[in-house]
């Protein structure tokens, strides 16, 4: 018989739970999370919104719908900023009359247009990070790097639309255009930016993004404006539904509303739907020198 301090029964009706934290965080990950309704005050449908933001970090995201039917979508929940924040993302998204946009596209069930609150800016910034990280589901860590990206691509973001000194910077949003009540969190599905302004001196053609620039940030006002469309992401579960293509042709209007003559872009070599898609709306390929044929980004140019 073995020695030592004997364990005491259970009482009775008592539950039993094993020890350890990992089974409180199996409990967690696999548990639907609590859910808010909101509320029609004018009698038209509801949708359900994640109430549980601070149980959502650092937990694998909910299946995704790509429904757009009157049953409400379930979308993956941005994880919240590090720190103290403002953002509300169980607020409602703003009527296409209270966002009051200049640039603006309406398409489908969808409509593109600037973002104008800074919930949409955060969730054009997790789109990115997921887009960043879609190929790395399998490390343990992608959710902390998906949550610094996105922190740091927010304020850099709020950042470049907020500094418009010779630089004209927008970001673009697709949003959910129907009669559901929607929240800002269920309602963002896609973005892109897009940067008009006048080359450098010694830039003929836009630098690839997060390349150090070789040039003095000395403008060249005699020279013609250009557009530069960066950051283009589309949600998974809405793909495949004309959302990039309308969002690049607003950002195309935009550009040249803004005095641009030639829009570019930069796509990966061996992106083949990125070429389809900016083949059919008429980007061309630019013929720039050796060194930059031999980047894995190839840079397309639209003539207006």
């Amino acid at each position: 018989m073995a020695t030592g301090a004997v364990t005491p029964p259970p009482l009775a009706g008592a539950r039993r739970f094993p020890r350890g934290r990992s089974f409180l965080h199996r409990r967690l990950a696999t548990s639907p999370m609590k859910d808010e309704s909101v509320i029609s005050t004018d009698g038209g449908n509801e949708e359900t919104d994640t109430d549980s933001l601070h149980v959502a970090r650092g937990l694998s995201h909910p299946g995704l719908s790509s429904s757009l039917s009157n049953k409400a979508s379930v979308v993956p929940t941005p994880l919240l900023p590090s720190g103290q924040s403002d953002l509300r993302f169980n607020r409602l998204r703003p009527s296409i009359d209270e966002s009051d946009c200049k640039y603006k596209r309406l398409f489908g069930c969808y409509v593109a247009r600037e973002a104008v609150i800074d919930e949409e800016y955060w969730i054009a910034a997790w789109l990115r990070a997921e887009d960043q990280y879609e190929n790395e589901s399998g490390n343990r860590y992608v959710e902390s790097f998906k949550r610094k990206f996105a922190s740091k691509e927010f304020h850099a973001l709020k950042k470049r639309c907020n500094t418009q000194h010779r630089e004209k910077y927008i970001c673009l949003v697709a949003v959910k255009n129907d009669d559901i009540r929607r929240t800002v969190l269920n309602s963002v599905v896609g973005t892109l930016d897009v940067c008009v302004r006048h080359p450098l001196y010694g830039e003929k053609f836009p630098e690839e993004p997060g390349k150090p620039s070789l040039h003095c940030r000395i403008y060249q006002p005699d020279q013609p404006k250009f557009g530069y469309v960066t950051n283009v992401c589309v949600a998974k579960y809405a793909r495949r539904q004309g959302i990039a293509s309308n969002m690049l042709l607003l950002a195309i209007d935009a550009a040249k509303l803004n005095g641009a003559e030639n829009i570019y872009i930069h796509v990966h070599k061996d992106n083949l739907p990125a070429w389809r898609l900016y083949d059919q709306i008429g980007f061309k390929i630019v013929d720039q020198d050796d060194d930059c044929r031999s980047s894995d980004l190839c840079l397309l140019s639209f003539s207006s």
